[in-house]
C-alpha cells in the first residue's frame, strides 16, 4: 500500500487509515457522525493525495486527449476544466477524468491506483503527436474543502486564493510560502467543495492552515468513510465502485456531465453514438432506498429481483443519516428502473425491499 506522505502528521490528528485500490487514505479522525456532520453543516478537510495526477504536456496536448475522451478538450482555456470518460474501442469504461487546462499542460485527476494504466492507455495512442505523459502525483499533494462553509475556509485560511465561481473551473497563485497553488471549484457531494493542488514540499503547512480556518468555522478533518456517504447520498457514481471496465458510460449517470455529443471523432464514440440513436442502454445507475431493518447493508454484487426475475445488483451502501435510512447505488435493467418500483434484495440477510428513489 503507498503511504500517504502526510501519514505522520494525519495519525497525529488521530487518523486511522484504510487502503482505496492499493493506496493510503484516512478512513476516519475517530468519529464519523461528526465528520460527516462537517460536510454537511459547516467544512471538513481532507487529504486526496491517494488520487492518480497526470500531466499532459506538448503542443498537441489538447487535439490529442479530445480524440481520447467523451467531453469535449479543445475548446477548454486556461483556467477552466471538464468531466469525462476514457472509453476502449468498444466504449468500455477504463476511467473518469477531471480534466483541468493549465497555461502550458492538462492536468488530469482521476481515482486512485489507475496511474499506470491511464498512462499506457493514453502512450499507446500517441504516434506522431507532440504529447508527454508525467505522473505528477508525487510533486503534487490533493487537499479538498467540502461544505457549505467551503468558500470562506479557503478565504480566511491565508493562502491568497481566489474562489472560482463556477464547477471544474479554477484559479491560482503563487507565493514564496506556499508555491504554486492551484483552486479548483470541485464539489464532491451536493454542496460546496474546492479540491486544492498544493507542492508536495508545502502540503503539511497548506493542510495546516485549512484546519485552522475550518475549526473556527466550526468544521473539522475528515475521512473516506464520512465523505462516502456524502457521495452515495447525492447519488454520485464513482470509479472502482459504481462503475468500472464493464460499463458503458450512459449507463452510469454521467452521460450529461461526460459526454459531448457534438464534438469530433474519440475511441469509443461509434458504440456511444449508436446507444444514443436507438434507444436506453439495458441498464442504468439508480439510487435505491432499502428497507429500515436491514442487520447488515448489502454488498457489492448482491442482487436484486422484480417478482421471479432477476433485475439488477448493488453497487455502494450507506447507512445515511439525511435520509434516515439505509441507501444503495445499484444497476437496474431498464424494463424495471422507473422511480417507484419497488425491487426486492437479496443477500447474506435474505430477501427485503429495495425502493427506486
Amino acid at each position: 500500500m503507498s503511504e500517504l506522505s502526510l501519514h505522520d502528521y494525519l495519525q497525529e490528528l488521530g487518523g486511522q487509515f484504510t487502503e482505496v485500490n492499493g493506496m493510503e487514505a484516512v478512513e476516519s479522525f475517530g468519529d464519523v457522525l461528526a465528520e460527516y456532520a462537517a460536510l454537511r453543516n459547516s467544512a471538513g478537510v481532507l487529504d486526496l493525495s491517494f488520487r492518480g495526477r497526470l500531466s499532459l504536456g506538448g503542443a498537441d496536448r489538447n487535439r490529442f486527449l479530445h480524440g481520447q475522451v467523451t467531453n469535449s478538450v479543445t475548446d477548454l482555456k486556461p483556467g477552466e476544466g471538464c468531466y469525462a470518460a476514457l472509453t476502449s474501442a468498444k466504449a468500455k469504461m477504463q476511467s473518469d477524468l477531471n480534466v483541468y487546462c493549465l497555461l502550458d499542460e492538462l492536468l488530469l485527476d482521476f481515482e486512485p491506483g489507475l496511474s499506470a494504466a491511464v498512462t499506457d492507455r493514453l502512450e499507446r495512442y500517441v504516434i506522431s503527436e507532440d504529447v508527454t505523459v508525467i505522473d505528477v502525483a508525487p510533486h503534487y499533494g490533493l487537499l479538498t474543502v467540502q461544505g457549505p462553509q467551503a468558500g470562506n475556509v479557503i478565504a480566511s485560511a491565508g493562502l491568497e486564493l481566489e474562489l472560482p465561481a463556477e464547477r471544474l473551473k479554477f484559479t491560482t497563485s503563487n507565493s514564496p510560502a506556499l508555491g504554486e497553488l492551484y483552486c479548483m471549484n470541485q464539489p464532491r457531494g451536493d454542496s460546496m467543495g474546492f479540491d486544492l493542488f498544493v507542492p508536495a514540499s508545502h502540503l503539511r503547512v497548506a493542510a495546516e492552515k485549512l484546519l485552522a480556518a475550518a475549526k473556527s468555522a466550526a468544521g473539522r478533518p475528515c475521512g473516506w468513510q464520512a465523505l462516502e456517504t456524502v457521495r452515495i447520498e447525492a447519488g454520485i457514481p464513482r470509479f472502482g465502485a459504481d462503475m468500472d471496465e464493464t460499463n458503458l458510460p450512459p449507463e452510469t449517470g454521467i452521460e450529461s456531465r461526460a459526454i459531448s455529443y457534438s464534438k469530433g471523432c474519440y475511441i469509443g464514440q461509434e458504440v456511444i453514438a449508436r446507444i444514443r440513436t436507438y434507444g436506453q442502454p439495458a441498464k442504468t445507475l439508480r439510487s435505491l432506498c432499502l428497507a429500515g431493518d436491514l442487520q447488515e447493508l448489502p454488498k457489492k454484487g448482491d442482487k436484486l429481483f422484480y417478482g421471479a426475475k432477476e433485475a439488477g445488483y448493488i453497487t455502494s451502501a450507506v447507512t445515511s443519516p439525511k435520509f434516515r435510512s439505509h441507501i444503495a447505488l445499484g444497476y437496474v435493467r431498464r424494463e424495471f428502473n422507473n422511480s417507484g418500483t419497488e425491487l426486492t434484495l437479496h443477500s447474506t440477510a435474505g430477501e427485503s425491499p429495495a425502493v427506486i428513489a
